[in-house]
């Protein structure tokens, strides 16, 4: 199958940015460059503190390079401590220890961070709520909130069932994705990206907004955390109505994609999405989330996928890259956070940055995964 895209020319692109990045960023744990072109330095607690050492992870697998993973090598370690002291880990820690730990034993064998990993999918299994089916978001008084992206957050449970020979952080995860396709995914591909449920009786008592529009709006990166995380649960338990659903969810990001094929912030936020921001992360998410998706089906049934994820990512590569700015900390512009709340609009985000790397790694034939 041809490829649309010169990924030697773009990998060698993104061999000289990150290493460009090792250098400004450091130890820093960023979320988000806004115009300086200079990435923050959040708490070790907050979600997004697993992608940079992740980026750092796969470059270091791709090229053999021993500054990526001596730059890597302690991040699991860091968060580990963190642990130990009052913290605001939640829903998130697979954000925060897949791309860290667990990338981290599966390239070098660590028992300790085989440790940190396993005790990491502990802690999600404990915010299971029985009776809703739902492992709960966030901390605080909202305990029966669950959302979207948490589905992204299954394969450190799946991943620990493997290990352990344990079912039961499978199971968790698996009833979990349930309830993503009952109360989350809707019929026709877009999805909910909180859902409030009554924590002692499982009951549905209303759906939120949250970072998208509206409760029934189409909130893009919401929209690919679901399709990437059911084509995941599809890999990890071979039930094909997860790969269904992933297959729909993909159709419905797909069908409201404009013409350079990088989604708004969110699908339906007005009758007319001009002037509205893009969301490079969503995009870049996406495409990962489509390139695995083809891998779980022929090559016949897999191409639309593949292909439209190439199309995405040779959107983002050419026109939304910061390949001419040597200082720019980051690597995708026009990143949307929290437009609601009017966090982070078009600005630079390191999951964004991510998923463009992880991206571009597979279709050059990186062979581990980390989510």
């Amino acid at each position: 199958m041809q490829q649309l895209l010169d990924i030697p020319l773009i990998w060698e692109k993104l061999e000289h940015k990150t290493e460009r990045m090792l250098t400004l960023i450091g130890g820093k744990s960023p979320h988000v460059a806004k115009d300086n072109g200079k990435y923050d330095d959040q708490r070790l607690d907050w979600w997004t503190s697993g992608f940079w050492p992740g980026i750092l992870w796969i470059m270091h697998d791709m090229t053999g390079r021993a500054a990526y993973r001596e730059a890597a090598w302690n991040w699991d370690e860091r968060l580990e401590r963190l642990t130990l002291a009052p913290n605001s880990f939640d829903h998130d820690v697979g954000f925060q220890f897949l791309p860290t730990a667990v990338i981290k034993y599966t390239l070098t064998g660590d028992p300790d961070a085989l440790r940190r990993g396993l005790a990491a999918a502990s802690f999600l299994a404990g915010r299971y709520n029985l009776n809703g089916r739902f492992i709960r978001a966030w901390n605080g008084d909202k305990t029966g909130w669950s959302i979207i992206d948490t589905s992204m957050n299954l394969s450190l449970l799946f991943w620990a069932s493997q290990q352990t020979g344990d079912p039961r952080y499978a199971q968790i995860a698996q009833a979990h994705a349930g309830t993503v396709l009952k109360h989350f995914i809707r019929e026709d591909g877009s999805v909910n990206h909180i859902v409030s449920f009554d924590p002692h009786s499982g009951e549905v008592l209303e759906v939120l907004g949250g970072q998208g529009h509206a409760p029934d709006s189409g909130w893009s990166r919401g929209t690919a955390w679901a399709l990437y995380g059911m084509a995941n649960t599809y890999r990890h338990t071979g039930d094909k109505t997860f790969l269904h659903a992933a297959r729909r969810v993909a159709h419905f990001f797909l069908a409201h994609l404009p013409e350079d094929h990088v989604a708004h912030w969110d699908f339906r936020a007005g009758s007319s999405l001009d002037g509205e921001p893009r969301d490079t992360s969503a995009a870049a998410c996406a495409a990962s989330g489509l390139l695995e998706l083809a891998e779980s089906l022929s090559a016949v049934d897999g191409r639309i996928y593949r292909e439209s994820a190439e199309r995405i990512l040779k959107s983002l590569y050419e026109h939304y890259g910061t390949w001419e700015d040597a200082e720019h900390e980051a690597i995708l512009l026009h990143g949307t956070g929290h437009k609601p709340a009017g966090d982070n609009v078009d600005v630079s985000l390191i999951y964004g940055d991510y998923f463009f790397v992880e991206s571009i790694a597979r279709l050059a034939g990186w062979k581990h995964r980390i989510f």
